[in-house]
């Protein structure tokens, strides 16, 4: 089932499925919602699985930035809002990259929306410039380049490479969804709004010391955009978190589906490992 929700002033889509306890995923940068698909399949058995997408992306409003931010803390709010819109008490809540951030942001400003928190390789420190954040922030010709050039060839190549493990494969159908998403201008001018609101991620780090929920860390070792060493870093500096490596690279629930599920699902119910 998908519907509309307004949340800190914009439209949202979200799916939602199955019945139980809230379970929030939040989607990265150049995605949406269908990402977490074939893990909310699988999660919906047991769970309500809401899934939005977030502030620009995907088939939510893409409001100008004098009218959104485009920031970590920006998305946060528009998530608690969410919360309160669908009354989903307290939630298990699965961030990945740019989702992970506004996780983790939203788990240290609300403890008490969150009863667990499972971060797959999320956003934290500062990681090497990819190339769409090279070609963004480039000075005076970075955003005409961005909202411009960057074709269908150029945007799945770069999904290709820096998302996918060496060995990983997804429909070739589900790259020109992404990038059918990313074409609109509207669009665009979110996704370029957004890699230059967050390429300062100090908030996000402090942030850290200041979860307390039970905590899973997921990464995949093979992710070229966020070595997995940072990963083991924020296993290490947020109080007893777990950690776990899989076989993927920067998107392990579109690689993993069914081994991000099992390992939230073991988390989530601790009497069973």
């Amino acid at each position: 089932m998908q519907r509309d929700v307004k949340a800190n002033g914009v439209r949202l889509r979200v799916a939602e499925r199955g019945n139980g306890p809230s379970l929030l995923l939040l989607h990265g940068l150049f995605m949406d919602h269908t990402t977490w698909d074939g893990v909310a399949d699988v999660l919906g058995r047991e769970y309500r699985v809401v899934a939005p997408d977030l502030p620009g992306f995907g088939q939510s409003e893409k409001p100008p930035e004098s009218r959104f931010p485009y920031g970590i803390n920006a998305f946060a709010d528009a998530v608690v809002d969410l919360y309160a819109g669908l009354e989903l008490g307290r939630a298990i809540l699965v961030g990945h990259a740019l989702g992970g951030a506004v996780a983790i942001t939203l788990a240290a400003r609300h403890p008490e929306l969150i009863a667990r928190l499972v971060l797959v390789d999320a956003l934290c420190y500062p990681p090497q410039p990819s190339l769409a954040q090279r070609v963004a922030l480039a000075p005076v010709i970075g955003g005409f380049a961005f909202k411009q050039l960057w074709g269908r060839s150029a945007f799945k190549a770069y999904f290709k490479e820096s998302y996918l493990s060496r060995d990983g494969r997804i429909p070739s159908a589900r790259l020109d969804y992404y990038y059918e998403c990313f074409n609109e201008p509207a669009a665009r001018a979110s996704a370029l709004a957004t890699l230059q609101a967050t390429r300062d991620t100090r908030a996000v780090v402090a942030h850290i010391a200041r979860l307390t929920m039970p905590t899973l860390v997921l990464w995949g070792r093979d992710d070229n955009l966020y070595p997995a060493a940072l990963g083991q870093r924020m296993s290490r500096e947020i109080r007893d978190a777990g950690f776990q490596l899989l076989e993927a690279g920067h998107v392990p629930h579109e690689e993993q589906p069914l081994a991000v599920a099992e390992a939230i699902e073991r988390f989530c119910r601790p009497r069973a490992r």
